[in-house]
């Protein structure tokens, strides 16, 4: 099979004065996670960067003219490409062991086990190209022998700790059951969360083998609880409270 090489590897759109969301379009959906810049007065906030197989920083230097701290909302391939590229790496203590063991990432959807493949399937989240990617980032990408790099957190976090960019703080939410260390970014000030892989406007995963139904549930029931107005999630649109609200509700009731 083979592949175009695309005219640019990132998309971004602009959210307000001081947020950006960017992601990739040549990732298939199931990988094609949602890449949030937070600009702050004395330092910018990455939320997740992205599969990796372009450099992030270079791609959009414009926006890392600052500091810049890089949080992963969990270890998943998908979020954590990038991670490398930033020097202050964010993650919870849950999955601080995860980052440099998962990095060995095949391109190939045939390197996916026939089991996995057929649960995806199911959920809605079908495969059907050879490669994760439908595009390269240039001519002389190493499409069969491509890796990610991995890199170690430099900062654990923990439920309630603060993140401060000088001009607004974002606290740690500890949302597990998609992964035992999921977390989520809130500001009370604005009530907007940026939940990773929390909670999103599509198909949950929640039979991984690092998954929890039952902590899941748990994390759905406190979303709900939380004075939301703006969900900037993992993949898929941003939402609102109303939207939270039906997704929580229907996860819960159908795995109860």
């Amino acid at each position: 099979m083979t592949l175009r090489v695309a005219d640019r590897w990132f998309e971004r759109r602009q959210i307000d004065a001081d947020v950006t969301v960017l992601w990739e379009p040549h990732v298939v959906p199931l990988d094609r996670c949602n890449i949030w810049h937070i600009r702050g007065r004395d330092r910018d906030l990455l939320i997740d960067s992205g599969l990796g197989v372009c450099s992030l920083r270079q791609a959009a230097r414009d926006l890392f003219d600052h500091q810049t701290i890089a949080v992963a909302t969990h270890s998943h391939y998908d979020h954590t490409g990038c991670f490398h590229e930033f020097e202050t790496r964010i993650a919870h203590t849950a999955e601080s062991e995860s980052f440099v063991a998962d990095a060995a990432r095949s391109l190939r959807v045939d390197s996916l086990s026939p089991s996995f493949r057929r649960y995806l399937d199911r959920v809605g989240y079908a495969l059907r190209s050879e490669y994760l990617i439908t595009a390269l980032p240039h001519g002389e990408f190493p499409l069969d022998t491509w890796q990610q790099t991995g890199a170690a957190p430099t900062w654990l976090v923990e439920e309630g700790d603060v993140i401060d960019l000088g001009d607004k703080t974002f606290e740690v939410l500890h949302l597990p059951g998609h992964s035992p260390g999921s977390i989520g970014l809130w500001h009370a000030g604005s009530g907007t969360l940026f939940s990773g892989d929390a909670i999103y406007d599509g198909p949950l995963l929640d039979e991984l083998p690092e998954s929890d139904i039952d902590v899941y549930i748990a994390t759905m029931e406190r979303l709900l609880a939380l004075p939301v107005n703006t969900v900037h999630a993992g993949h898929e649109d941003s939402f609102g409270r109303s939207r939270l609200a039906e997704i929580a509700r229907t996860y819960i009731s159908s795995r109860r």
